[in-house]
């Protein structure tokens, strides 16, 4: 005779929505140690996890640098520099300083989490700065620029480097976060549209070289980060400029 076995299914156990499960590369290290993964296996997680952490910051950065840029008003220039030189040319153009800048955008920037620092380094090529902006959760971005030393009007060895130094902080801190100073500079801006070309470029560069021309004043003057940044319709201007100091150094030496 046969027995009739009750089978009962066991309850359904409801499995939790995709969408809760916080499956991170360190919810995976948690239970691999749980699990006793081997060492090999606990490394790469670690080395997964440090990369996610790595991206979170990233995009955090991007985050905050949006917010703040979206903030930041245009900066005023607040300096006007207007002087007649030996041959007669005057040399008028406005500028905002560090000053300026630094009363603009820090408390926005510490709003978002932002913060800048700068590195510097000076040889016998110039002087080199780095602008280092920083972001709470940890991502770091640089922006670096050279030119040399700063040896217009009567300035020693150390004041040269010093205004070099203050020229490049403006600029990499500008460029870093990609703020604009308000178009008051009486047209020597190069402005937003096109730049020389490489061959325009490397013509300023050689010419300036052969009149040694004050590097950090010229760009100063066209408003300029560095000579492939010159506007292309300022590149007539700075030739003409250039030719003339080249002209005068001739008389000079004749006389």
């Amino acid at each position: 005779m046969s027995t009739l076995v009750k089978y009962e299914s066991p309850p359904l156990v409801e499995m939790p929505r995709l969408a809760s499960m916080a499956i991170t590369p360190m919810a995976m290290l948690n239970q691999a140690v749980a699990q006793g993964a081997g060492i090999e296996v606990l490394t790469k997680l670690m080395d997964l996890q440090d990369r996610y952490e790595a991206t979170q910051a990233r995009k955090a950065f991007d985050e905050a640098i949006a917010a703040a840029k979206a903030e930041i008003p245009t900066i005023f220039k607040n300096r006007l520099v207007d002087f007649t030189g030996k041959s007669g040319i005057r040399t008028h153009y406005r500028h905002e300083d560090l000053g300026e800048i630094a009363r603009t955008v820090d408390p926005i920037l510490s709003k978002h989490g932002l913060s800048y620092r700068w590195s510097t380094a000076s040889d016998q090529a110039g002087v080199t700065v780095t602008c280092i902006v920083s972001h709470r959760d940890g991502h770091v971005e640089k922006n670096t620029l050279t030119a040399g030393r700063d040896e217009s009007g009567n300035k020693n060895h150390i004041q040269a480097i010093g205004s070099a130094i203050t020229f490049l902080q403006r600029y990499t801190l500008k460029a870093a976060l990609g703020l604009a100073a308000s178009n008051d500079d009486d047209g020597k801006s190069s402005g937003g549209g096109a730049t020389v070309t490489p061959e325009q470029a490397t013509a300023i560069t050689d010419l300036a070289l052969e009149v040694k021309a004050d590097m950090t004043g010229l760009l100063e003057f066209f408003d300029a980060p560095s000579i492939s940044d010159i506007g292309a319709k300022k590149f007539a201007q700075v030739i003409a400029m250039l030719n003339q100091k080249k002209a005068r150094a001739s008389r000079e030496a004749q006389s």
